[in-house]
């Protein structure tokens, strides 16, 4: 039998063993067969990553690869030895380990029982009556030094394992004593946000050590009864909801700063009177942070080397500093997206949905292009129950605008003359989050077929005037 045929079998007998996934998936790797290699190493996790970050000598694995297999190949005694064996070889493994900062460190104590996963509520410590001993309820973080962030998860094995390592490596970790890692469901290309998004794991880092470790909340990802995180996600709403409005706040500073060639130097700049409504108002969230994400911006600014009048995307926000209440976690301006095969209008920042409504069209009266939002206006027909209903966006000046409708039953069809229709709850939404200047792009096969709005929709306060009383609006409902 074949060392992959004895490792393939043993993690059929041992699927916890992490080890023995990353070992079987080597020997896929050396004989070309990439697809059950990359598989593996999925399953392996925590133990991939510390053995392909690390200067481990390889006679070392492979010293440790041949026990298990004349272990396995005796039967007898599997699961003691292998545990010893394993404990002393990763005990060994902790000198070869190169220093690093709070994620390496991580892996060095995920890496200490290759039976006990990482990311699971066992504890990798002694065993009391040949079983594991529970871990331990974690000493409570207070909230004040709890942050959250947010990462693809839901879509294929390979998200989880992304997931983790991104936010080991991009320092998000590190900017509180515990970070609640929240998932967001893949839909191809796109990662779909929402206001349900639950805690996967979550990253606490040590104070003392500066050593960051991982709890996972996931029960199908680490074959495990998690701990309760109710604690954890009675947070999520307030930082889901926080992240809304500075997106829309940066995203209308940019705005503003494209057309006006320079940054707004108050949010009263942005939320005049019409036709100076950049915002169709404001929110305790936007007047704590507009200084400080000014300043943000203006450091993007000066490390894209363009500016903001070279493109979209010096929108970007840079790292830096964090914001009062934490790091923005939108980091590219909304915009909008309309799929005229699939009726859908969705809200994007880069590769994720925030919002996805469904339309109604006007087949191929409706124009494919690039736009931009030239007017928001609210009651365009002089009162909320017209034909363009009690929002509208204009498209580039043109008769074209994303409107409300007095025919909600032509939501999801092609009915109109080339406008956009939304329904009056839909409309209202993205009148607020979407600033004026936004660009809109309309074409077909590019959003999936997916309808995300939250049970309590984005809605700013302290409005100004948004009607047009000197203008009759003409567009092709």
């Amino acid at each position: 039998m074949s060392d992959s045929a004895y490792l393939k079998q043993f993690v059929e007998n041992h699927p916890k063993n992490k080890m023995a996934w990353y070992l079987l998936g080597k020997e896929y790797e050396a004989a070309g067969k990439e697809g059950k290699a990359h598989y593996c190493f999925i399953q392996a996790g925590s133990v991939y990553e510390a053995f392909e970050s690390s200067k481990v000598p390889a006679d070392l694995w492979r010293e440790y690869q041949e026990n298990l297999l004349q272990e396995q190949k005796r039967k007898a005694k599997r699961s003691s030895l292998l545990r010893k064996t394993g404990v002393a070889f990763l005990l060994l493994l902790l000198i070869w380990l190169p220093s690093a900062g709070a994620p390496g460190q991580f892996v060095r104590q995920a890496a200490l029982d290759p039976d006990a996963v990482s990311t699971g509520p066992e504890s990798a410590g002694p065993e009391e009556g040949g079983q594991k001993k529970p871990a331990s309820a974690q000493t409570p973080v207070p909230m004040a030094a709890r942050g959250y962030t947010a990462k693809t998860y839901f879509g294929n094995d390979a998200d989880k394992v992304i997931a983790l390592g991104a936010v080991l490596d991009d320092g998000k970790a590190a900017a509180a004593l515990e970070t609640a890692v929240l998932g967001m469901q893949r839909y191809g290309k796109w990662s779909v946000w929402s206001d349900d998004m639950p805690v996967v794991y979550a990253v606490t880092q040590s104070p003392d050590t500066g050593r960051a470790t991982v709890q996972s909340y996931d029960a199908e990802a680490c074959a495990c009864e998690p701990p309760d995180a109710s604690e954890l996600q009675e947070g999520a709403p307030e930082w889901i909801a926080r992240q809304e409005s500075l997106a829309v706040l940066s995203s209308a500073m940019f705005q503003y700063k494209l057309a006006k060639g320079t940054w707004p130097t108050s949010l009263d700049e942005l939320t005049g009177t019409f036709p100076d409504n950049w915002l169709a108002g404001s929110d305790p969230v936007m007047r704590e942070a507009f200084a400080a994400l000014k300043e943000r911006l203006e450091q993007s600014e000066g490390a894209d080397g363009a500016g903001a009048s070279g493109g979209q995307t010096a929108g970007t926000i840079a790292s830096g500093a964090l914001l009062p209440g934490g790091e923005p976690f939108f980091v590219q301006p909304l915009e909008v997206i309309v799929d005229k095969k699939q009726h859908r209008l969705a809200v994007v920042s880069g590769s994720i949905i925030v919002r996805s409504y469904k339309v109604g069209l006007g087949g191929d009266n409706t124009p494919e292009g690039t736009f931009r939002i030239s007017d928001k206006v609210i009651n365009p027909n002089g009162r909320d129950d017209g034909e363009f209903g009690s929002r509208g966006m204009q498209l580039s000046d043109t008769n074209y605008a994303i409107h409300g409708t007095n025919e909600p039953d032509s939501i999801g069809k092609d009915e109109s003359l080339g406008c956009i229709r939304m329904t009056k709850e839909d409309v209202e939404e993205l009148f607020d989050l979407l600033p004026k200047g936004s660009k809109v792009t309309i074409g077909k096969g590019i959003l999936p077929k997916l309808d995300s709005v939250p049970e309590t929709r984005f809605a700013l306060g302290d409005r100004q005037d948004q009607t047009n009383p000197r203008r009759t609006y003409h567009w092709l409902n």
